[in-house]
């Protein structure tokens, strides 16, 4: 297997896991993982927060990691990535606001490369208009924008992840495994014991 590119796309108030966890595992396994964020160059950090589901009618939030950026966002340049992550959480709520941000994810699925989005990612998918007739997850809070955007909302469980086409996503990290699982089949990545 060869080692692949991949961006991962976070910023302020990200979900914790939705950052950390795909940055170290895809790491794990060999691929160099590039994290990066408006305004924001390597070395500088962002905040995240910790979602979690205790019951309410939404997830509560506590403050998370410093997460330290190991790109500069405005150096980002498509074609050498192999592959797209989109970190969940409240950051999507202003990542798809930056035009920038809307062009690197239609490049990406202009040239058919993988995109994992987990919980708010989705945000920024129905943004960039790239998930027309695609079944597509999310924190179901972010189904209106799915639809709106002309994709398929799929109401799966928390655990669970969706691929389709290009697209792996997943509504929360709960679904981390199958989340990493489906993106790593869609990267070609086989991991031996």
């Amino acid at each position: 297997m060869a080692a692949k590119r991949i961006l991962l796309l976070t910023g302020d108030f990200a979900e914790d896991y939705e950052t950390i966890v795909p940055f170290q595992a895809l790491q794990m396994v060999g691929h160099a993982v590039h994290a990066v964020c408006p305004g924001k160059k390597s070395g500088e950090k962002v905040k995240t927060a910790i979602h979690d589901f205790e019951g309410d009618q939404t997830y509560t939030e506590k403050p998370g990691h410093q997460f330290a950026l190991n790109a500069n966002f405005d150096e980002v340049d498509v074609s050498t990535y192999d592959a797209l992550v989109i970190a969940g959480g409240r950051a999507p709520e202003y990542l798809r606001l930056n035009p920038r941000v809307i062009e690197i994810v239609r490049e990406f699925a202009a040239a058919s490369k993988p995109i994992a989005a987990v919980c708010h990612g989705a945000q920024v998918l129905a943004a960039a208009d790239v998930i027309r007739g695609k079944r597509i997850s999310a924190y179901p809070a972010c189904s209106p924008e799915v639809k709106l955007a002309g994709g398929e909302f799929a109401d799966i469980p928390v655990d669970s992840a969706v691929t389709d086409g290009i697209f792996v996503t997943a509504p929360a990290w709960p679904a981390h495994p199958q989340w990493m699982a489906q993106f790593l089949q869609k990267l070609g990545t086989e991991i031996k014991l």
